[in-house]
Parts: C-alpha cells; structure tokens; sequence
C-alpha cells in the first residue's frame, strides 16, 4: 500500500513547512528580545534562544503551544498565523491520505492493484479446477496467501484470495501479482482448446522468464501438448483427461480405488499425502526400519523415497537412506516432520 503513496508530495509539504517554522522563530527570536529583556552577547545565546522558540513554533503548529510567552504585536501575528497554518496543515494531510486510501480501494476491487505478498501461491487463469484447488488449499494445515490472476472485472474467487484483473502473459500484471516472490504459480485453462493450451504455455514462458525459481504446476488440456510445456519448463505439468481415464479403469477392477485416491489427496478431515525432508537421525535407515519408525514416531506411512529427481516406490531390501532424500507420506498430519522445501530445479 505504501508504496503506491506519492512522496514527492510530503517531500514538499515537510520541507515547506519546515521552512515556515524557521522564519516564523526567526521573527519572534528578534521581536521577542527586547520585550522579554533578553540580550544575546554571542551568536551561541542567538542561536540557544532561536532553538526554544523553534520548539514554540512547532507546538503551536501542533496546536500546543503557549501564546502567552509572545508580547509583541509581531510574536501575536505569528502565533495567529501558525495556529492557522497547523489547520491548514492538518487538512492537506489528512485529504491527501483519505484520497489516497479511497483510490487504493478502488484500485483493489477492480484488481487493479499490486500484491505484496511473499511465499505465497499464484493461481493463473480461472476454471473449475481453480475454483475446487483454490478450497483444497484453504483447507490445508499450512495455509498460504492465494493469488489469482484473471482477465476480467469482479474477483472470481471470492472473499480472502487476492485479485489482480490481467493478462497471464504479460509481464507487468505478473510482477503486480508477486511472481518474483511467490512460493508457486498454477496456470489453469480457460477452458478445454488447444488455444488455452497456447495461453498456458506462454504463461509459463513468462514466468520462467521473470521468475525461474518459482515452481510452475500446469493443468494441461491435450496429452500431445505435454512435450511444448516442458520446453517451456513446466515443473508439474497435470493432464485432467489422462488422470481420470486411468483411475476409472483401475477403479473397475478394483473397486473403491476412487474414494481412497480422493480421499487421499484432499484435504481437511482423514489422512493426506506430504512430501517431508528426511530428518537427520533417519539417515542409513533401511526401508524396514524407516517405515516402522515413521509408523512408531508419527503416525505415518511410507509411500515413496525420492532421490536425485527419481521416485523409489518399492525399493529393494538393502536400499539405505542418505542425506538429500525426501519421502512422500499419508498421515492425518505432519506434527513435527518438515515439509520439503521445493526446488524449482528438481523434477
């Protein structure tokens, strides 16, 4: 917000009215010797008398002042006219900030502003599918600010998501959504046409552009698209169609395969997958020893172990833990284990 403040304007109503307090002490300061008695036998006494009616200057501004230490007609007049001044001065203050405030609303609720956030979540483009990820993330034990990026008028999210009205190819509304400082940036397709897909690859083109470190998660329309978004270096590239088909025909021969995977990555009540850093004493841990001890110390069950960019979903016996690995878990929830810290480079 404050940086939307124009400060050549307080520049200049700061340095106007220091430079009004400095005449208005240096009339009292020559009119006020006589008719107090004081003399000045050094410029050290000059400028020691200056200093305390400067002080006079600025309380009286501030509507603190005493009129009774003034006698002479010139120390009247300007008491008078630094009492007004100080109305004046609270005015301009005081109309500039409301205008100010009044614009900024405007601005916001047009999405016209600038988010300011960091470590935080861009959702690019809205559908259906930001509209069930951006609940899913609210319902997360570890809630972080949402942004969402979107060509039209009204916030399409709702109360507490921050919206920016533009356009999820152009730099500047990017940069007005924090990319440079957010945690992640999901694009969604307007809708289910190569040409959203075009959009989306350019949204990640832009990004990787303006932010490189950002993990870039892309809901992808035609599986034959999948090899543009990772020119475009897409991190998580997600394809509805193919996620789905492969899951109802697992679900056909196993029935209630549907519920648990849903159930699985939902949020909320129940269990729910984490990717965790490997704590440290875990290290050298077999399989074995690493699943019971999660099973032991948090409730948790062992799903993968991931090293150097690869997924061991089943290792073999003699597999042992090493620093830099991560596991992907079901737990009810992550209690003292870290979550992985995610890097753009790992894929």
């Amino acid at each position: 917000m404050t940086s939307g403040l124009d400060g050549s304007f307080f520049r200049r109503l700061g340095a106007a009215l220091l430079a009004i307090l400095m005449l208005a002490s240096v009339f009292v300061t020559l009119s006020e010797r006589d008719k107090a008695g004081k003399e000045w036998n050094n410029v050290g006494e000059f400028f020691s008398q200056l200093f305390g009616w400067f002080y006079w200057s600025v309380t009286t501004v501030m509507g603190a002042g005493d009129s009774s230490q003034v006698r002479s007609w010139i120390g009247y007049l300007t008491s008078w006219t630094l009492v007004i001044f100080g109305v004046a001065i609270v005015a301009a203050l005081t109309g500039a900030l409301v205008g100010f405030l009044i614009e900024y609303l405007l601005k916001e609720g047009m999405g016209m502003g600038a988010a300011g956030f960091r470590d935080h979540i861009v959702v690019c483009g809205w559908n259906s599918t930001a509209r069930e990820l951006i609940a899913e993330l609210a319902s997360d034990e570890y809630t972080t600010r949402i942004v969402v990026i979107h060509h039209t008028e009204k916030n399409p999210a709702g109360d507490g998501v921050y919206f920016v009205s533009g356009d999820i190819t152009r730099s500047d509304d990017l940069r007005r959504c924090g990319i440079e400082e957010a945690r992640a940036a999901v694009v969604c397709p307007a809708d289910g046409s190569n040409e959203s897909d075009m959009r989306s690859i350019l949204c990640v083109m832009a990004i990787e552009a303006l932010a490189p470190d950002v993990r870039t998660v892309v809901e992808a329309n035609n599986p034959a698209h999948v090899e543009h978004f990772q020119r475009a270096e897409a991190d998580e590239i997600v394809v509805g169609s193919r996620i789905v088909s492969r899951l109802m025909a697992r679900s056909s021969l196993y029935p209630g395969l549907a519920d648990l995977i849903t159930d699985i990555v939902s949020g909320g009540e129940g269990s729910e997958l984490y990717r965790i850093s490997l704590p440290d004493d875990y290290v050298g841990l077999s399989v074995d020893d690493l699943s019971a001890k999660l099973r032991a110390d948090h409730r948790a069950t062992l799903l993968s172990i991931s090293r150097g960019g690869h997924a061991y979903l089943n290792p073999p016996q003699d597999f042992r833990l090493a620093h830099g690995d991560d596991l992907v878990v079901v737990a009810e929830s992550l209690g003292t284990l870290a979550p992985l810290e995610t890097d753009h480079t790992l894929h």
